[in-house]
C-alpha cells in the first residue's frame, strides 16, 4: 500500500470499536436474560453469562476486523464443533437472530449496518443448526 491508498475501515471500525461492540454484545445478553422469548437460548448457557459474554465479544471482535482476542486465547474458533453438544434447530437459531436484531437497535447501530450484519450471522446462524426442526 503506498501514501495515496488507504486502508478501508474494518466493521469493528464502523461499528465503534470495543466501547460499542461490548455494548451490544452486554445488551444482546441482558435481553436473553429478560426477554421471555429468549428462554429457549437462555437455557443453553450457564447460570451465569459472565463468560459467554466475554467469549462472544471476544470471537466478534475478530470476526469484524478488530483485535483477534478469541483466537489469541483458544486458537480457532471451530464455531460449529463448539456449538455441537447445544441442540439448535431453526428456533433456536431464529431466537438468537431476533435478540441480536433487538439488541443492534437498541445499542443505536445504524440500519444499514444491522442488515448487513444480519445477513451475515443468519448464514452462520444457520450454518449451526444441528437438530431437524
Amino acid at each position: 500500500m503506498n501514501e495515496t491508498e488507504t486502508a478501508s475501515p474494518t466493521l469493528y471500525d464502523v461499528i465503534g470499536g470495543e466501547s460499542k461492540l461490548r455494548e451490544m454484545v452486554d445488551r444482546f445478553y441482558d435481553l436473553m436474560e429478560l426477554e421471555p422469548e429468549f428462554a429457549g437460548i437462555r437455557s443453553m448457557h450457564p447460570p451465569s453469562t459472565e463468560g459467554s459474554r466475554d467469549k462472544l465479544f471476544w470471537f466478534l471482535s475478530g470476526w469484524m476486523g478488530g483485535p483477534d482476542l478469541f483466537v489469541e486465547r483458544f486458537g480457532h474458533p471451530r464455531l460449529r464443533a463448539r456449538h455441537l453438544p447445544f441442540a439448535i434447530a431453526s428456533d433456536e437459531r431464529d431466537q438468537w437472530l431476533r435478540c441480536m436484531a433487538w439488541a443492534m437497535e437498541d445499542v443505536g447501530i445504524a440500519e444499514d449496518l444491522r442488515v448487513r450484519l444480519m445477513n451475515s450471522f443468519f448464514q452462520t446462524a444457520d450454518w449451526m443448526r444441528n437438530k431437524a426442526g
